[in-house]
């Protein structure tokens, strides 16, 4: 298997940018990644993304968080990355109507408390974990919550980085 950040360094400039867009959509951060080419290994890449990540700023949170679906909602392939978001809640059952209705009015107390959209990196998890870190993340303070998010979304956009597509 090719190593994604030789695959990444291969890319024109336009491609390269374009698929890290499709992972965080921050245009500075992907700017800032492409500007730090060659990275020759995965371990540079990571690097780069999590420190160009550092600095996102609060108008640039939000217009990445626009791009994700609420947990157990389905994708809107005009607004979300639908392919990436669909797969990556896979382990969301979107059948259990009591799991439905707790990650409704989670999602609800969430952006009443926070005025955003829960975001999670759900890959690997299941509704009742996902649920579980809903609920606890509702106990933080506004700044825990901005970390923590930030650092959620940097984990969706490794993995999305890692993807073949």
């Amino acid at each position: 298997m090719t190593d994604p950040a030789r695959a990444f360094d291969e890319l024109a400039d336009e491609e390269a940018r374009a698929r890290l867009l499709t992972c965080l959509d921050v245009p500075r951060w992907a700017e800032q990644v492409v500007a730090g080419r060659p990275y020759a290994d995965w371990s540079r890449l990571e690097a780069a993304m999590r420190s160009a990540a550092l600095t996102i700023t609060d108008e640039e949170l939000a217009g990445a968080l626009a791009r994700h679906p609420r947990i157990g909602e389905r994708a809107d392939a005009v607004r979300h990355e639908a392919a990436h978001s669909e797969r990556e809640q896979a382990g969301v059952d979107r059948a259990d109507e009591d799991l439905a209705a707790a990650l409704l009015e989670g999602n609800r107390a969430y952006e009443e408390r926070f005025g955003q959209v829960f975001i999670i990196r759900a890959a690997g998890r299941d509704g009742p974990e996902i649920l579980d870190q809903l609920r606890r993340r509702l106990g933080h303070t506004g700044e825990q919550e901005r970390t923590e998010t930030v650092e959620q979304l940097l984990q969706i956009a490794l993995l999305r980085a890692k993807s073949p597509n």
